[in-house]
């Protein structure tokens, strides 16, 4: 039985051009880049090739961008090196953040004294960006905003040239969690004044286990990891060669047509959304579509019921995959943290429906069909 997978958000399958070259660094760049004979010269020249491209596609110089193990590692290093080697003494957030940026803050506020604070947030659950303002006017200690581009759960968005236009207004460095973003946005950051961004290459189609940290220039930091020059002396280990290959060929690939793809998937989540109020009409939609939102990801929760608990299971069964939230917290069936600091929600059972352009209103219809005999 063919599967229908609808947790892109979660993660997305690897394209076969990816594959391909990852398949080509494996056979022909083994070499240790940090070695000056042919074959690490070879696996250098390689890594910078794809670095270029990855800035390129960014805005950001080729000496911004820095290869990581993923958004987690790129999210703890911009928030943990600004206190370190920036002087921030206070971090202006939301509890809508990803796991690893509300962990992150509470280390920091434990271990170190940062001062951590909140947004308000609107009854659709966007920033109160009013709210921001009054929190960066109230302080002249050195500030460190840190708000995500797009939510992984519900896929409400703000503004990047809004938000570092205020925040340079005050002096405050802005970081973006842009970790959804990248890949289905354009994103430049020579336009949007950033300190910090992160990618994940799974989100967008790549492999897992490799990301990057744009590191605005101006910005001098030192090693988060240490053990070595490698990474323009910023994070010490051998490069992760057919990963980094790997990112920069998905995120070509994925900027290329971007277009065209949001198109298709914007058909197929709109037929989502007319089927669901069609069949459910005491749905509850998490998602906003009155502002920006990320086009990919849209979230509701079905009115609690006797069977509202087992949606996820059945439709497993059925070969849907689908998630109740973030996949970071699976296993704990606690809820989501942020359907549950979202102002308006209901009680009941939330599920995340994300797409790809690789998905089709055939398997919406098979869905609700799926929805249906669990629920009714």
């Amino acid at each position: 039985m063919k599967r229908i997978y609808f947790d892109n958000a979660a993660t997305t399958p690897v394209s076969t051009d990816v594959i391909e070259i990852m398949r080509e660094a494996l056979e022909d760049h083994w070499g240790n880049p940090s070695s000056i004979y042919a074959e690490g010269r070879t696996s250098r020249a390689a890594i910078e090739r794809a670095r270029k491209s990855v800035a390129n596609s960014i805005g950001a110089s080729i000496g911004e961008v820095f290869f990581t193990s993923g958004g987690t590692e790129s999210n703890n290093m911009a928030l943990k090196c600004a206190v370190r080697d920036l002087g921030v003494k206070r971090i202006i957030s939301s509890p809508l953040e990803h796991h690893c940026i509300l962990h992150s803050l509470d280390h920091l506020k434990d271990h170190h004294g940062i001062a951590i604070e909140m947004v308000n947030l609107h009854e659709n659950g966007r920033i109160d960006i009013d709210s921001l303002k009054n929190l960066l006017s109230s302080s002249n200690e050195k500030t460190l905003v840190s708000l995500m581009h797009s939510n992984n759960e519900v896929g409400l968005m703000i503004d990047l040239d809004e938000v570092s236009a205020i925040c340079e207004e005050h002096g405050a460095y802005f970081h973006s969690d842009t970790v959804q973003t990248v890949g289905y946005f354009p994103i430049d950051v020579s336009k949007s004044k950033l300190a910090f961004i992160s990618g994940s290459a799974h989100k967008f189609h790549g492999p897992k286990g490799i990301g990057f940290v744009y590191i605005n220039g101006d910005n001098m930091i030192k090693p988060y990891i240490d053990g070595g020059s490698q990474e323009r002396n910023m994070r010490g280990g051998t490069e992760n060669i057919y990963g980094i290959l790997g990112l920069a060929k998905a995120l070509e690939s994925s900027i290329d047509g971007m277009q065209e793809k949001k198109a298709k998937i914007e058909i197929v989540r709109d037929h989502m959304i007319e089927q669901l109020k069609t069949h459910f009409p005491d749905i509850h939609f998490n998602s906003d579509f009155d502002g920006p939102n990320h086009y990919k990801v849209l979230n509701v929760t079905f009115p609690k019921s006797d069977k509202s608990d087992m949606i996820l299971f059945n439709l497993d069964i059925a070969g849907v995959s689908v998630s109740g939230g973030s996949a970071c917290s699976s296993g704990a069936d606690q809820g989501s943290h942020v359907i549950n600091s979202l102002p308006n929600t209901i009680e009941g059972k939330a599920i995340r429906f994300s797409f790809s352009h690789h998905n089709t209103k055939e398997e919406v219809d098979f869905v609700i069909e799926q929805l249906k005999k669990a629920l009714h």
